[in-house]
């Protein structure tokens, strides 16, 4: 197309959503005319399934649970009165809980105010708040987040050594709906260890998001600690930032959490329409459906043209992800579907990996996102009329246009700036997009069996490495991988048993060493006192 062919499709199809400050332009993907009129029964389902899920059907079959992340910034729309007020006490609770904490109302044990705020969460209990906390952040805030999202033990001390003597003033927040997820599990202990060097009191620093009589509600009962707020099994974790997942997190680094809710009410409400066409989730579900042949032939490459959108393809990766990635469909053929995302932001993907977009494989199609203000205010002349923020601009449109030019498709989300309302209108948007695209493909986006199943695998190791312990402990011999599988009744265990000696010879203090000659099934382990 010329430009002014491409000039009147994008006039023809840009969705301007002026009620978010959002516009979503898919005139640079590829779809023939027919295409909307093909799609429009599936559409129509999937806006059908989307009302029952809204109105509280059953959507997690296997564990017979509802869906209710919408119902958190539009408690009106809860299917009952009672979900409608545990929602807005909730709200209310993590709104006057930080006023308290930033008011001195809640002091540290010594009597200090809490100056920081640690969160131990993994997945969604991690990614929500960790995009929102950098995303929003700004010289202002009320307190400064740290984070253990992982169960690596020197990631964690980095992450102590940088709190430093600040410790004492740092607020713990434990987020795990169950309570026994190992990663978070793991990183409370070495808080609290790391609490307990320094002289101090884990429980009067901790504060836990849970389930309701989950196996942490209750060690935090049981200790005393500052508070604890709800976690409900209608919430998945990559859909949990509206809830006190990342509403508390957000509300003590003093981010306006009321716009954040705001922004994704009014989104839905966009998003909740029928008219496919002025309904950006709707557009954006059918433009995955059309880039990847509804088989996730291609991945999802997400540009953000801002430094504070950052994190958001990493907090996608999971919500898309793991939302879509489905062995089985709704009629439990196998279908393996999946929706790949991954992204860095822009000007930097140009000296970095947009060579290949342009010119390698074609495996993707791109969403770019624009922000329209630059900065707060008025910026610099870098050349002749020309500031840093037109540079920025420069180089996503030249981008998008040199894409194009070799056959790539893409589509661009514009805001008007990056405040808390936005932030909530795109959570909301990505929300609403996967769960009409999983319609689309008729898969069940709110369930994980594949991460559950990593979980059980990951238990199995962690027995299998007990049992070699104890064996090598009682024998007091040097042995080989394979003899140490044998003597445990685990002969076809050998390379797992070698992984783990090997793994633990490496840490001097797991008490395990290794005699490294001749090839890997010939090393020589032995457990020393």
């Amino acid at each position: 197309m010329d430009k002014s062919e491409l000039w009147s499709r994008y006039n023809r199809y840009l969705c301007r959503c002026p009620g978010i400050g959002l516009d979503l332009d898919i005139s640079r993907m590829r779809f023939d005319e027919g295409f909307f009129g093909q799609m429009e029964p599936a559409m129509r389902n999937a806006f059908a399934a989307m009302k029952e899920l809204e109105g509280g059907a059953i959507a997690n079959p296997d564990e017979e649970r509802m869906v209710g992340h919408y119902w958190l910034r539009s408690p009106a729309l809860a299917p009952s009165p009672e979900i409608r007020e545990e929602i807005e006490a909730a709200i209310a609770k993590v709104q006057g809980f930080a006023n308290d904490i930033h008011g001195g109302r809640i002091l540290t044990p010594g009597g200090e105010t809490f100056t920081r705020f640690l969160v131990i969460g993994i997945g969604g209990s991690a990614l929500g708040p960790q995009f929102t906390a950098d995303a929003l952040s700004s010289p202002s805030d009320r307190m400064r987040p740290s984070f253990l999202d992982n169960t690596d033990p020197d990631g964690m001390d980095r992450v102590f050594a940088e709190l430093g003597p600040e410790l004492a003033r740092t607020l713990t927040i434990v987020i795990s709906k169950s309570g026994s997820t190992k990663e978070t599990r793991n990183g409370m202990l070495e808080a609290r260890a790391a609490y307990s060097k320094t002289g101090l009191e884990f429980a009067g620093h901790a504060v836990a998001v849970t389930g309701e009589g989950s196996e942490l509600d209750r060690l935090a009962v049981a200790e005393g600690w500052i508070e604890r707020f709800p976690m409900w099994d209608w919430v998945g974790g990559r859909t949990s930032v509206t809830s006190a997942v990342g509403l508390l997190p957000a509300a003590l680094q003093g981010i306006d959490i009321k716009a954040l809710l705001k922004g994704a009410a009014a989104c839905d409400e966009i998003t909740r329409r029928p008219e496919t066409l002025t309904n950006p989730a709707a557009l954006m579900a059918l433009m995955w459906h059309h880039a990847t042949n509804g088989r996730g032939e291609k991945a999802l490459v997400m540009l953000p043209y801002k430094d504070r959108l950052l994190l958001f393809s990493r907090y996608l990766q999971q919500l898309i992800m793991e939302s879509i990635g489905k062995e089985l469909d709704l009629e439990g053929r196998v279908v393996n579907q999946g929706l790949s995302v991954y992204g860095n932001k822009g000007s930097t993907d140009q000296h970095a990996y947009v060579q290949q977009l342009r010119e390698g494989v074609a495996n993707f199609f791109v969403t770019f996102i624009e922000v329209l203000e630059d900065r707060a205010g008025a910026s610099m002349l870098v050349e002749d009329g020309v500031t840093s923020g037109d540079f920025l601009f420069g180089f996503l449109q030249g981008t998008r246009t040199a894409l194009y030019e070799k056959g790539r498709e893409s589509m661009t989300i514009t805001v008007e700036r990056i405040d808390a309302r936005t932030i909530g209108a795109l959570i909301a948007l990505f929300e609403r997009s996967v769960g009409l695209y999983a319609s689309l493909v008729n898969i069940n986006a709110y369930h994980q069996p594949g991460v559950e199943a990593g979980k059980k695998a990951a238990g199995t190791v962690i027995s299998l490495q007990k049992a070699v312990v104890e064996m090598l402990g009682k024998e007091r011999r040097a042995m080989t991988a394979d003899e140490a599988a044998l003597a445990i009744g685990r002969g076809e265990e050998a390379e797992s048993v070698f992984a783990i000696l090997r793994h633990l010879a490496a840490n001097p203090d797991r008490g395990v060493e290794v005699v490294r000659e001749g090839s890997v099934n010939e090393w020589k382990f032995q457990k020393f006192p």
